[in-house]
């Protein structure tokens, strides 16, 4: 039982049991006794708290009790930018077989074993855009609180994933019969840039006089964040031979940026398959680049430039089964000769260090 009293002009509630006091925040008498009243019968009736708590947000939005899952999808989806990247990504989920498990429950009547029941029935991709519709309907006002609260969701857990090797790499572009495609992968293997950004490149992102390249990444301007000055990446003799070769003019990859990314994901996969590869796709050729630039001491601040990613976190997960091999001291400090130091030959490559 919950009583009330006034103090300072504004009304707050004394429970009985414990004394505890919160403040009810209005100083009107008839209010404070309507809220007073409120707090006693749901602690009467637990049992018809949540229908009582309908009935009175069924007032303000008249489709709460009407609105399915399958209807806040299709607004989520509407809400994102035409033809963009990320609305193909939702429309994809959408189609999720995990999801017709609820797909046209009301969204107020669903218990949270439904959602874990879906969870269940789907894959890391259910996890993770279920995660994403939940929290889009409690933040639209769909739902009056969360169905699962933030520890009750199973982790997401993603596929191990890995580098491509130099060996692999080498053994893909030695059966690869098609020129473009060939080169589209080699330049993967040297710009470490992802598939779209690669294959939609141009002749003029392309400054032979100071023989770098530069080009917007994609993910960025899907996420409005177009005003980020992209990197100027310098290119080495390998990589130019390779330009040489492509168009001068207009794109550089005039099929490859034309095919749609999962399309380019599906025919790197078949040659992976043709080869006995595993565990790699062409999002490996990203995580490749950072343990070669990790291995030969090329500095984190450059890379992550290159790679586009601003938090050290991410470059580092990207980079973190890079084997690098640490020189001995005593090597460093016999081939330091009249304050200059330069690196002594290593399995693996390191940069030279002036010292001031």
């Amino acid at each position: 039982m919950v009583r009330y009293a006034a103090r300072g002009g504004i009304y707050y509630a004394i429970d009985t049991q414990t004394g505890r006091r919160e403040s009810l925040g209005t100083s009107n008498k008839a209010a404070a006794s309507t809220l007073l009243h409120a707090r006693n019968e749901a602690a009467r009736q637990p049992a018809l708290n949540r229908q009582m708590a309908r009935v009175y947000m069924a007032g303000a939005d008249v489709s709460l009790t009407t609105r399915t899952w399958d209807m806040a999808l299709q607004a989520l989806i509407a809400s994102k930018e035409e033809g963009s990247a990320n609305q193909r990504r939702w429309r994809t989920s959408a189609k999720d077989k995990a999801f017709d498990l609820f797909r046209h429950e009301v969204i107020t009547d669903t218990q949270p074993e439904r959602l874990l029941q879906v969870l269940k029935a789907g894959t890391v991709s259910t996890n993770v855009f279920l995660r994403k519709l939940h929290n889009h309907c409690v933040g639209m006002g769909w739902l009056p609180w969360p169905i699962l609260t933030k520890k009750l969701w199973p982790p997401v857990r993603y596929r191990v994933r890995r580098a491509i090797t130099s060996a692999e790499h080498g053994s893909i572009l030695a059966r690869e019969t098609n020129p473009e495609r060939r080169d589209f992968y080699e330049l993967c293997w040297h710009l470490g840039g992802s598939q779209t950004d690669i294959a939609c490149l141009n002749a003029e992102d392309i400054d032979w006089d100071d023989r770098t390249i530069c080009y917007d990444r994609s993910k960025l301007t899907s996420l409005d964040q177009t005003g980020i000055k992209p990197p100027l990446i310098r290119f080495g003799e390998k990589a130019a031979a390779l330009l040489r070769r492509l168009p001068a003019k207009g794109p550089l990859f005039p099929y490859m940026s034309t095919v749609r990314s999962g399309d380019r994901a599906t025919e790197f996969h078949q040659r992976c398959v043709g080869l006995g590869i595993k565990g790699v796709s062409l999002h490996s050729y990203r995580y490749a680049w950072a343990e070669r630039a990790k291995c030969a001491g090329y500095p984190e601040r450059f890379a992550q430039e290159a790679l586009g990613h601003n938090s050290k976190a991410v470059h580092r997960a990207y980079a973190k089964k890079a084997q690098v091999k640490i020189p001995s001291l005593e090597d460093y400090e016999a081939a330091a000769v009249d304050g200059k130091l330069i690196a002594p030959e290593f399995p693996q490559p390191f940069a030279v260090v002036q010292v001031a």
